[in-house]
């Protein structure tokens, strides 16, 4: 198999460069290797290159992204789509408005807490095992949903269905760190942004439509039907990416990490085994390594940030319905489509400034004389990369902080339904545009874990999310809707000297955290191999390992 149909190298050069390795020994090696290979430009092969026949091909290609922007679509969407069947679910279970508005906080609670446990586990077990485990949670909800007829029932499956869903978006954006080298990140984390801001947008208008004529439970059946869409070809063919378990694709993948059409392959064809990790146990998925992402001075700046861009986000998004229909009268289905500009707004804002991103990335780097390569990256351990993507940050705030008051006051004032909607598109270009950015700034400061960062830029924001939409609704009743939409605006003006601080200060604290990492994989490493000088039963007395323990050593070690 050529070199380009493997994993791009570059991802795994940064890892090699900015992280601690989790056996050097086994990547000096492949380094070496890949010294040694011919130049791309030449057709030949070497034995190496004919075993990996046998691999997936991992494609960055049109059908993987879009398997990926339908996973980070699918826990936005989830928590919205019934906002329109409100009013229908509360008259059929004979509960109140607000009983049922509590499904909505306790949804938001665990859409942070799932992907602290699956971000972890996608990172030390694999993408595949993860995605398929939250996605087999999310289809068993999504039925028991369907069918149940009781509050309670409502209630504790709404959080399942939350748990399920909400773990594949800290997956999603490790995929594309495995993936994808720094410098060209940012077109495709822009896809995968993508998808979940427009999941909120389009929720309410899918919600809405089914409601209205098929009834409550439709919705319901309608996520089993797409979850069952997504599971059947990834299962089938979506190979896995990640680093600490196939290496930059050339490390045959374990059993459980397989696609079914590895597996058909594989048992077809002999196995190299000589390039396969150690065989190891699994650790349980421990949901405190997120916590311990909020302990490092850079990340915890950067993610209060961007909760509090997401917070303005989620209130718009909140407050459309019962502002509109209070001010304009809309029905459900108007009211649904209201939500399209800020929805078409957030997929332009996502899309395009991953583009920028990118851009601005090349920019700086021809300007301080660094030279790309896809396949084997460069040292961003002296790369202003918190430069690269700040500077795009500064004008959208300012922009967006502005838009913001508009159209509280527009709201305020009653105005034309045509001014707030046009706000609200400039809201979704100004607002989650800076909020698609810093994801992208995150990933690229937490390489060695994309998944547990992601995972904790995730429970901050759900919990800052969960908080104002709690209160947001007494804020605009004490103090109007002009205020309360400036009170959060000035949020983000007051917070933003926050950027140029990590813009400053930002390299030195990440090379101070890569050097703390490297220092305890270091010592790690030494105390492993301590530990494997350490005679056993079997001694021979003389320092040296009874023959027959010898031979079961080495099996072990091979």
């Amino acid at each position: 198999m050529n070199d380009s149909e493997k994993l791009p190298i570059t991802s795994e050069g940064d890892h090699d460069i900015n992280t601690p390795s989790p056996n050097p020994k086994r990547h000096s090696s492949e380094e070496k290797d890949e010294d040694s290979r011919p130049s791309e430009d030449t057709d030949h092969e070497t034995d190496h290159d004919s075993q990996d026949d046998t691999l997936s091909r991992v494609s960055s290609g049109p059908p993987y992204i879009a398997m990926n922007f339908v996973s980070a679509l699918v826990s936005p969407f989830t928590a919205n789509v019934y906002f329109p069947a409100i009013p229908a679910l509360s008259e059929s279970l004979g509960v109140t408005i607000g009983q049922i508005n509590l499904t909505l906080t306790t949804y938001m609670i665990f859409q942070g807490l799932a992907p602290t446990i699956f971000g972890d586990f996608g990172d030390i077990a694999g993408r595949r095992p993860a995605f398929i485990v939250a996605f087999t949670i999310y289809l068993g909800a999504n039925i028991g949903l369907a069918l149940q007829r009781d509050y309670a029932a409502l209630l504790i499956l709404r959080m399942v269905q939350s748990g399920g869903s909400s773990g594949t978006i800290a997956l999603v954006y490790a995929v594309v760190a495995d993936i994808a080298p720094s410098s060209e990140r940012g077109k495709y984390m822009g896809l995968v942004g993508a998808g979940i801001t427009i999941g909120p947008s389009i929720g309410p208008v899918i919600g809405g439509l089914l409601s209205q004529y098929l009834g409550w439970p439709s919705i319901f059946w309608f996520l089993v039907i797409l979850t069952v869409v997504l599971m059947i070809p990834y299962v089938l063919a979506v190979p896995e990416t990640g680093r600490k378990i196939v290496g930059n694709g050339s490390i045959p993948p374990p059993l459980w990490n397989m696609t079914l059409l590895d597996y058909i392959r594989f048992r077809r064809q002999p196995r190299d085994r000589s390039s396969a990790p150690t065989r190891q146990k699994i650790p349980l998925p421990n949901p405190f390594h997120a916590l311990a992402v909020l302990w490092q001075k850079d990340m915890a700046m950067i993610l209060f940030y961007n909760a509090t861009l997401y917070l303005g986000f989620m209130i718009v998004t909140a407050t459309l319905s019962s502002q509109f229909a209070e001010i304009y009268g809309y029905d459900e289905l108007q009211l649904g489509l209201c939500f399209l500009p800020i929805g078409v707004a957030c997929t332009l804002a996502s899309i395009g400034n991953g583009f920028l991103a990118d851009w601005n990335y090349r920019r700086i780097a021809r300007r301080l004389g660094v030279r790309l390569d896809r396949r084997r990256g460069h040292d961003l351990a002296d790369f202003p990369i918190e430069k690269v993507r700040i500077q795009l940050v500064y004008p959208l705030v300012a922009l967006g902080s502005a838009v913001y008051v508009g159209y509280g006051w527009a709201l305020q004032r009653e105005t034309h339904v045509a001014v707030p909607l046009v706000l609200s598109f400039f809201i979704g270009l100004c607002v989650t545009g800076p909020f698609q950015i810093i994801n992208l700034l995150i990933v690229d400061l937490y390489p060695e874990a994309p998944a547990t960062a992601t995972a904790a830029n995730n429970l901050s924001r759900c919990l800052l999310g969960a908080v104002a939409t709690a209160v947001i609704e007494d804020m605009i009743g004490a103090m109007g809707r002009g205020w309360a939409f400036t009170f959060i605006a000035l949020l983000f003006t007051a917070f933003s000297p926050s950027l140029w601080i990590i813009q400053k200060h930002g390299p030195r604290w990440r090379r101070e955290r890569l050097e703390k990492m490297k220092r305890a994989a270091e010592k790690k490493e030494a105390a492993a191999e301590e530990k494997a000088k350490t005679p056993v039963v079997g001694d021979a007395g003389d320092g040296t390992m009874a023959k027959p323990r010898l031979m079961m050593t080495k099996e072990c070690y091979e």
